[in-house]
């Protein structure tokens, strides 16, 4: 399977042999008085991609820029015919921007009459497959429970206007004059009845999280570094 700049190369190879009314091979230009007509990719130029949402992924879309020109005086009826049909079908789309000295200096030969045609291309991006389900779905319902804790600092000072928030989450609240706080919603798994819960505080410019034993309807206290 040809890759994307091939298969545009060879759609562009296979139109000029049409309108040129013989082949034209793809290779770089050359000197020579009797030869016809050759086609050769300069470079890749980016085209506008198409914006897309969701998991749809739309290809990668670019432009192969190729030089047409022929090898001599003979060439030049056969590059009428392609600018001829290049213009009236409108397709590929056609530049007038070859006559750079250095662009010839660059292929070694002598300047002359081109083409330059632009052929569109595009790599097909692959969307991710999610694997088989090979095990009947299972659905458990998780419970919530409400955790009351108080924040403290050195010496067990209470901690006022400290933000707690369950790390993970949306859940979010602050602590009052007393540090004390209550944060409701928190997912409670029966099957890991001991798994600990990580929340955030946030005050006076310092950020520390901290995991929290759930056992227990006690008051949780949380002592925050100095």
């Amino acid at each position: 399977m040809n890759g994307a700049i091939e298969a545009a190369v060879a759609d562009v190879a296979s139109w000029l042999a049409g309108a040129a009314g013989e082949p034209v091979p793809v290779g770089p230009p050359r000197d020579d008085p009797g030869g016809g007509l050759t086609v050769w990719p300069l470079e890749l130029r980016p085209a506008r991609q198409t914006a897309t949402g969701g998991a749809t992924r739309e290809p990668y879309r670019f432009v192969v820029r190729l030089l047409v020109s022929g090898g001599g005086p003979a060439a030049l009826p056969a590059l009428d015919r392609v600018l001829a049909a290049a213009t009236t079908a409108g397709r590929p789309e056609l530049v007038l921007d070859a006559g750079d000295p250095a662009l010839w200096r660059a292929l070694g030969v002598a300047p002359r009459p081109a083409l330059l045609l632009d052929a569109p291309a595009r790599v097909e991006r692959s969307v991710p497959v999610a694997p088989p389900v090979r095990q009947p779905l299972r659905l458990r319902q998780l419970g919530m429970r409400t955790l009351h804790g108080r924040v403290v600092g050195p010496q067990d000072q209470p901690l006022a206007a400290v933000r707690v928030e369950l790390v993970g989450a949306a859940q979010a609240t602050e602590t009052d004059a007393a540090g004390r706080f209550r944060l409701a919603g928190v997912p409670h798994d029966p099957d890991a009845p001991d798994a600990p819960v990580r929340i955030r505080l946030t005050g006076a410019g310092r950020v520390h999280t901290a995991e929290l034993d759930p056992a227990g309807d006690g008051l949780i206290v949380v002592r925050a570094p100095d």
